[in-house]
C-alpha cells in the first residue's frame, strides 16, 4: 500500500472533488471515484491506505461497501472514514465497520484533522 494515499468515493461529484482538494491541501495523495461499484478495483489498483466514503449512494451503498471490504483480508488494514448527512449515519457506518464517522456538512479543518488522525493510527498498526 502506498503511504498517505486516500481514495474518496461520493456519487456527488462536487462533494467528492471538494473533499479531494481539502485532503490534498494536507499534503496527501488523493484519487476520486464517483461510482461505488468501482471501489474494489480502484483500491486494488492504487493500494490506498485510507478510504473516505459516502454512506448513501446508488448501486452500492457505503455501508455495503464497508462490510464487503471488512470481509476481505487484503483490506483488513484499510482505514475507513464514512461521511453522511443521515440522522442515523454514525450508527450505520460504525456498525458496518468504518473506523470514523464525519457528519455532513463537514468543516474543512475537521476533515483534515480526521485524516491526519487516521494516518497517525495507521502508522502504529
Amino acid at each position: 500500500m502506498e503511504e498517505n494515499l486516500v481514495l474518496i468515493c461520493d456519487d456527488d461529484e462536487n462533494i467528492a472533488d471538494t473533499l479531494g482538494l481539502i485532503v490534498e491541501s494536507a499534503g496527501v495523495h488523493v484519487f476520486v471515484e464517483y461510482h461505488s461499484e468501482n471501489i474494489f478495483t480502484r483500491l486494488k489498483e492504487h493500494q490506498a491506505t485510507m478510504l473516505i466514503i459516502d454512506l448513501w449512494m446508488p448501486v452500492m451503498s457505503g455501508d455495503k461497501v464497508i462490510r464487503q471490504l471488512r470481509a476481505e483480508p487484503v483490506f483488513k488494514d484499510l482505514y475507513i472514514i464514512c461521511i453522511s448527512a443521515s440522522i442515523d449515519g454514525r450508527k450505520v457506518a460504525l456498525d458496518a465497520g468504518a473506523d470514523v464517522f464525519v457528519a455532513k456538512p463537514f468543516d474543512m479543518d475537521d476533515i483534515i484533522a480526521t485524516v491526519e488522525q487516521g494516518f497517525a493510527k495507521i502508522a502504529i498498526r
